[in-house]
């Protein structure tokens, strides 16, 4: 029963490029007490101001999630902080020498490496999940998210495209960390050919490659080695939906069924269930029977080098 707060053993950290905006960037992860979930630092800005990984620090979902905090910004974390929640890592501190999350290759897979090889240390508190009580739905056009009360954290998502290769895929996740770390952690970001120039010319996917996308022009896939599942696309699409849940900043039990969302309507879909407290509630547990007792299963984030504080 992981019912545990969690946070590294040790720090780590690596270098890579930041996809939107070219730069070489630093990211070294530490360790963190107790209740203070994830947070990142701008080491390069002189205010060394902290920035909570919330969903009220969202200020821009333009290809990507940014959080800021007193005018200080750090872009495209959601893969990063799908490989925090996957492996149920509630407290780190995230520092940067500049202003995203590098990309690596274009998925969670980097970061889940990055993590385990620090170590992963169960503490001493328990962890807050958030328990759908209610039905939430919201809808914006042919978009969609619903929330259902569930036993599990359980996520059913569609994606439509305009193109042959990516349509009327599905995927669902029962969620635990190791079908996280299998079955979607590997998935990468994706983009469109006829995209990447007018993206660029909008100051967009500057360190962009086939080193960490998958590119697809009008009938095939240009990357060499092709596709790492047949339906990457909708599984990469789950790890970004989990990136942007995690802002919730507690585990969430709760059946979400998202058709053809992306980075705004999931930060609009959790700012409005949040702000509705009538749709859920908070439980802790202090046992592995109490668990039992409420019938839930909470996320399965167990690894076997677990070792308690």
């Amino acid at each position: 029963m992981d019912f545990k707060q969690r946070t590294l053993k040790d720090s780590v950290g690596c270098t890579g490029l930041g996809l939107h905006s070219g730069e070489k960037i630093r990211i070294h992860i530490k360790p963190a007490p107790c209740g203070t979930g994830i947070r990142f630092l701008r080491t390069d800005l002189p205010e060394h101001t902290f920035i909570d990984a919330r969903f009220d620090n969202v200020f821009d979902t333009t290809l990507a999630t940014s959080i800021g905090s007193n005018g200080c910004r750090v872009s495209t974390i959601e893969h990063l902080m799908a490989a925090f929640y996957g492996l149920g890592i509630d407290n780190a501190v995230v520092e940067l020498d500049g202003p995203e999350v590098p990309i690596m290759d274009g998925s969670s897979a980097p970061f889940v490496y990055l993590l385990k090889s620090a170590g992963i240390e169960e503490q001493q508190e328990p962890k807050q999940f958030i328990v759908v009580k209610k039905p939430f739905k919201l809808d914006d056009g042919q978009r969609s998210i619903r929330v259902y009360p569930s036993k599990e954290l359980k996520i059913s998502y569609m994606i439509d495209f305009q193109h042959p290769m990516l349509r009327n895929q599905e995927y669902e996740l029962a969620f635990s960390g190791g079908d996280f770390i299998r079955e979607i952690s590997r998935a990468r970001t994706f983009g469109f050919l006829k995209d990447v120039q007018t993206l660029k010319e909008n100051g967009f996917a500057k360190g962009g490659s086939l080193d960490n996308a998958v590119v697809i022009d009008d009938f095939r896939i240009l990357n060499e080695d092709g596709l790492r599942y047949k339906d990457e696309f909708v599984r990469h699409k789950i790890l970004d939906f989990i990136g942007d849940l995690s802002l919730s900043q507690s585990p969430v039990i709760g059946h979400f069924v998202v058709k053809k969302s992306g980075h705004f309507l999931n930060q609009k879909m959790l700012t409005k269930l949040m702000a509705s407290k009538k749709h859920w509630k908070i439980l802790t547990f202090v046992s592995p029977e109490e668990c039992t007792e409420n019938s839930l299963r909470i996320p399965a984030f167990g690894l076997p080098e677990l070792a308690p504080v």
